[in-house]
């Protein structure tokens, strides 16, 4: 009788570690310098606006691009628990410039495509806001760019309650009016359980760091 129970015990204890791996899911620093979890992508980049203006945000060639307001905020998600992943290229329009180092891909914008103020050049989760002049951007602009759809019981192709965390403190109202501030972490949960505010340090470094005038170059050096 002992034996058969000791086997119960480990039976849960094994199920115990594989839902806790299953939740703890892997991670590398990427061409940023900032940690990328191995998680799937919420919904794919290719749904970007293809070059028109939204929400009065325009999409600029590398040749025409003036950026005076280079900020940075770090957005995750769950959905049912579980995280997803901004994919890379949320706000660049095909074909993208792609550069590779032993870190990971960086995209960029390329001599034929154009760039939105509001997008991601890695899949890390750090949202760019590179502007001709300050203002306030949203994630509502940012969905809107991504064209995926933000509201309170729906974020991407996920439904269900949201809840939205900054910087640990959980915010009210609609979720698009989520300010994108520097420095800031956005959490938003979707469905149940509600993930508790997961605290997350970034620096993004070298070419891409905050107050450059470009993202042109991937290093994992400040």
């Amino acid at each position: 009788m002992i034996p058969f129970v000791i086997l119960i015990v480990l039976s849960l204890a094994s199920v115990g570690t594989a839902w806790l791996s299953s939740r703890s899911p892997t991670s590398h620093v990427g061409p940023e310098g900032v940690v990328i979890v191995s998680a799937p992508d919420l919904a794919p980049a290719s749904s970007t606006k293809a070059g028109g203006t939204v929400d009065a945000i325009t999409c600029q060639t590398g040749a025409k691009e003036v950026v005076k307001f280079h900020i940075h905020a770090h957005v995750v998600v769950y959905v049912n628990g579980q995280q997803r992943r901004l994919p890379a290229g949320i706000g660049i329009t095909k074909p993208m410039l792609v550069q590779r180092s032993a870190a990971g891909t960086f995209l960029d914008v390329g001599l034929y495509d154009c760039l939105y103020w509001i997008h991601t050049h890695v899949n890390d989760g750090i949202v760019h806001i590179e502007a001709p002049a300050h203002g306030v951007f949203t994630l509502g602009q940012f969905f809107d760019i991504w064209q995926q759809p933000l509201g309170p019981q729906r974020v991407g192709p996920a439904t269900g309650h949201v809840v939205v965390f900054e910087n640990g403190r959980q915010l009210t109202g609609n979720p698009r009016a989520t300010i994108l501030r520097a420095h800031s972490n956005i959490q938003i949960d979707v469905g149940n359980p509600v993930v508790p505010f997961q605290p997350f340090t970034y620096k993004v470094t070298g070419a891409c760091g905050q107050g450059t005038n470009s993202c042109s170059t991937p290093t994992t050096q400040g």
